[in-house]
């Protein structure tokens, strides 16, 4: 198999301008280039560019696949909507992410590389359907990244003693769930994760965010809503950190309550029990088939004795066409008929036809063979 390499950027906030989408088209000629993506994969060849110098300048989200096992997904985000330094407790090390601040923008890698891959993949629809965790690390929700820190607990670069940096990412979005997957994330880890503490509901957020609003000089709402007439795409996540420090509840306090090691314990005992689980159903379907195979196998039996003399002619004409399949088909026939003798108590009367039979076609050398092998002496 070829190397396979998938790159697709996205930018967000704002479109490519014409001479930004040229300055792009340099660096490709098969590149799918728009006004908010760059798309494009390559066999026996590269990029001709830093990725990260490219999401510095143009884009918000960056996704990148191999067909060796290498994956990766950056993510741009306003610095001064991010606290870089409180990320820092969802990446123990710099072996699966980093966080670097490019300007006015704070931008977190995250990559996993030597992962198996049973299925071919092309790379299209994942950045679709990860784009969504932007917004979602906007508004405060840090689930995504707590994702990749379980990805260090599952590698081994987490000790057992430390403490999840959130209580919990239940439940899990849909995009969260891609996440997980695109990465390989051990599933029984994530739903260990999952049984944690939920995100506050939407009510109750909406609620409070109702409460601050109105307690905003006039002053300051003429001013929000001018932004949001003039298309500023990060109100939103401002206004939220906004009401978020006047109440005295920042983002989110860390501090989970489970350690990496009762997470993998956790981990543990719903494997075992998908296991069980698993077991269990494929010893009920094992007995559901056996038990489908012996009602057909009854009613062919019976069909065949209803069937009288016939049977026994029939193996008369297999025998006399002297050829490999009439002869494995007259033996599989006469299986059948003792069966069906043993069902009627008529072994002996069988038994006398059989060796009947054999002693007329004595001479035919491969039949008798069959004959014996199928224990039919």
């Amino acid at each position: 198999m070829s190397e396979y390499q998938y790159y697709e950027f996205q930018a967000v906030d704002r479109p490519l301008d014409s001479a930004e989408q040229a300055e792009l088209r340099a660096l490709s000629t098969r590149a799918r280039i728009t006004a908010t993506g760059f798309v494009n994969h390559y066999e026996w060849g590269d990029l001709k560019a830093d990725p990260r110098r490219l999401v510095e300048r143009y884009f918000d989200l960056f996704l990148y696949l191999a067909n060796w096992g290498s994956r990766r997904l950056a993510i741009r985000l306003p610095a001064r909507l991010v606290d870089a330094r409180a990320l820092a407790r969802f990446f123990p090390d710099d072996e699966i992410a980093d966080v670097r601040i490019a300007g006015a923008h704070a931008i977190v890698d995250i990559w996993r590389d030597e992962m198996e891959q049973d299925d071919w993949d092309d790379g299209a629809g994942w950045l679709a359907a990860l784009a969504p965790l932007r917004g979602d690390i906007l508004r405060g929700d840090l689930r995504a990244f707590y994702l990749a820190w379980l990805m260090a607990v599952e590698d081994g670069q987490v000790g057992d003693a430390e403490q999840e940096p959130l209580a919990g990412i239940a439940p899990l979005s849909a995009s969260l769930r891609a996440l997980a997957d695109f990465f390989g994330i051990d599933p029984d880890l994530v739903d260990a994760a999952a049984a944690g503490a939920a995100v506050p509901p939407p009510d109750a957020e909406r609620e409070a965010a109702r409460t601050f609003i109105r307690s905003l000089p006039e002053e300051d709402k003429v001013a929000l809503l001018l932004r949001l007439h003039d298309g500023d795409p990060h109100l939103g996540a401002e206004l939220r950190q906004r009401r978020l420090a006047a109440t005295g509840r920042p983002p989110d306090s860390g501090g989970g309550q489970r350690s990496a090691g009762e997470l993998r314990a956790a981990a543990r005992r719903l494997a075992a029990e998908r296991h069980r689980v698993a077991t269990e159903k494929a010893a009920a379907e094992h007995r559901r088939a056996e038990a489908e195979q012996a009602q057909a196998r009854k009613r062919h039996l019976a069909s065949l004795a209803a069937r009288g003399e016939a049977p026994w002619r029939e193996v008369e004409d297999l025998v006399s066409r002297r050829n490999q399949p009439a002869y494995e088909h007259a033996v599989t026939l006469l299986s059948d008929l003792r069966d069906v003798a043993r069902s009627q108590g008529a072994e002996a009367a069988f038994a006398r036809r059989l060796a009947d039979l054999r002693g007329r076609h004595g001479r035919k050398g491969r039949f008798i063979e069959r004959l014996d092998a199928a224990g039919l002496g």
